[in-house]
């Protein structure tokens, strides 16, 4: 991981936290809506992070700096099998692998005098619980402000970093 990789890798973070909380909003704003262009209510979703892969560093130098072999006289084949960080170049992260509806059905609710109540009476409302949409987006919230820390720390590593070369 070179100099920034640790920028990139909170970076990436954020923006996937960034938009796990606008999900959330989104969720929270249709909490009452029954009719979507797709019919029927509005349906909860979900947002599914997948790790980034980064560069393969450490075992690659180390196969490397050992003549082809690791220490012991094992090759790079021998060695246990590690979790591989693919070859980008690029500083593992995360991503968003997709948003996903929540299959739960909805919530039916007796109200006859509603635009989109059926025969019987009853509206479908989408299955959505306002508490546990404010501990997602809390838990959003945090995650991008530890992330934004470990920026700042990071930003100031590189300082102390310069100071020192230049005295």
């Amino acid at each position: 991981m070179n100099l920034f990789g640790l920028m990139e890798t909170s970076g990436s973070a954020m923006q996937a936290e960034r938009m796990r909380a606008e999900v959330v909003a989104a969720n929270m704003a249709n909490a009452e809506t029954t009719r979507t262009a797709a019919g029927g209510p509005y349906r909860r979703q979900h947002v599914v992070f997948a790790a980034d892969r980064g560069d393969p560093g450490f075992l690659e130098s180390l196969t490397t700096a050992s003549g082809g072999s690791a220490s012991g006289g094992a090759t790079a084949a021998t060695l246990p099998s590690l979790p591989a960080f693919g070859g980008s170049g690029a500083a593992p992260g995360v991503h968003i692998a997709q948003v996903v509806e929540d299959p739960a059905p909805p919530l039916e609710r007796y109200d006859p005098g509603h635009p989109d109540a059926g025969p019987d009476g009853y509206v479908a409302y989408p299955d959505i619980n306002p508490l546990t949409e404010m501990v997602d987006l809390m838990g959003a919230t945090r995650a991008y402000g530890l992330n934004s820390s470990a920026v700042q720390a990071e930003k100031g590593m590189i300082s102390a970093a310069l100071e020192i070369v230049k005295s």
